[in-house]
Formats: structure tokens, C-alpha cells, sequence
């Protein structure tokens, strides 16, 4: 029974907290603190602060350290799931009317416009990333790395994440 609180307890914070994460977060309070019972305030509230030191998503981190604290391994499984199940369903929800309609003048006409959109995106990313590489690393270190990447993704077709274990291999071993 305490795997369906955790589940409700991060699920129902999740659908009515309308702007992420931190809209999300007195929701969130409530259900843990108040409701359950499963943590004090300022057990909650060192868990936000360390929440908020950590990177990503402070809903997911919340809900995986509180989920495993009452629940164990499972319970932060739980939480977790819970804390994307509401997007989760949403995207499958709206991807299956797109998929209806993926015939439509109008969806074609708004995918035609969304992936030159996307493809902007991810060059001004890779940009970034390629240059803050060369900053950190030097320019041996960074041209080298896109060059072996290059090579063993169009040369060799090795799969892409093979390439990224390699470099992440490489990187901790040489770019400490």
C-alpha cells in the first residue's frame, strides 16, 4: 500500500503543478509533509536545498530521495515514475492524435516548420558545447576527439553510443 501513496503522493503534484518543477514543489510539501507524514519540514526543506545543488529536474531528485526513504530502492523507482508519468502520458496522448492526423496539410505544414526549428537548436548546441570543450581541454584535445568521433560514426559505422562510452571512457581517463 505504501508504493500506491508514493505513487499518488508525486503523481497528483505532477498533473496540477502547471509550470514544472518548481510549481510543483509546494504540491509536493503538502502531500509529503503534511498529508503522509513520510518527512518533517526541514527534512523537506534540506532535501530541496540539496535538490537544488544538484543538476536536472528538482521534482525527479525530490521524489527519488523521499520515495527512497520511505520505500527503499523501489519506493524511488516509484516516486520517479510517478513524478514523469503525468508528461509521460501527455506526450503518448498527443503523439497518437499526431499520428492520426499525421496526413493533414496543416500537421505537415507545422512539422515543415518545427524541424528547421529543431536543427537551428541543436547547432547553436553543439557550438556551444564544441567551444566550451576547446576552452576546458585545448584544441588538441577537442579537434582530436571530433575527428576520432567522426571517423568511427561515418568511416566505420560504429553506433553512436558506442562513440559516446568511448569519449566518456576517454575523458575520464585522460581529462580529469
Amino acid at each position: 500500500m505504501i508504493y500506491v501513496k508514493l505513487f499518488l503522493a508525486f503523481f497528483i503534484p505532477g498533473i496540477l503543478g502547471y509550470g514544472g518543477g518548481p510549481a510543483s514543489i509546494p504540491l509536493i510539501q503538502n502531500e509529503v509533509v503534511d498529508r503522509y507524514k513520510w518527512v518533517t519540514n526541514q527534512e523537506f526543506s534540506e532535501a530541496l536545498a540539496f535538490g537544488n545543488a544538484l543538476p536536472g529536474p528538482i521534482a525527479t531528485k525530490i521524489a527519488g530521495y523521499i520515495g527512497y526513504e520511505v520505500g527503499g530502492v523501489l519506493g524511488s523507482i516509484v516516486g520517479l515514475f510517478a513524478t514523469v508519468a503525468p508528461s509521460l502520458l501527455l506526450m503518448l496522448i498527443l503523439l497518437k492524435i499526431l499520428m492520426k492526423y499525421k496526413e493533414s496539410p496543416k500537421v505537415k505544414r507545422l512539422t515543415s516548420y518545427v524541424r528547421p526549428t529543431i536543427a537551428v537548436l541543436l547547432g547553436v548546441m553543439a557550438y556551444d558545447f564544441f567551444f566550451s570543450s576547446y576552452e576546458a581541454n585545448g584544441s588538441f584535445q577537442t579537434i582530436g576527439l571530433a575527428i576520432v568521433s567522426f571517423l568511427l560514426l561515418e568511416k566505420f559505422k560504429v553506433s553512436a553510443p558506442y562513440v559516446i562510452i568511448l569519449a566518456l571512457a576517454y575523458g575520464a581517463v585522460f581529462l580529469r
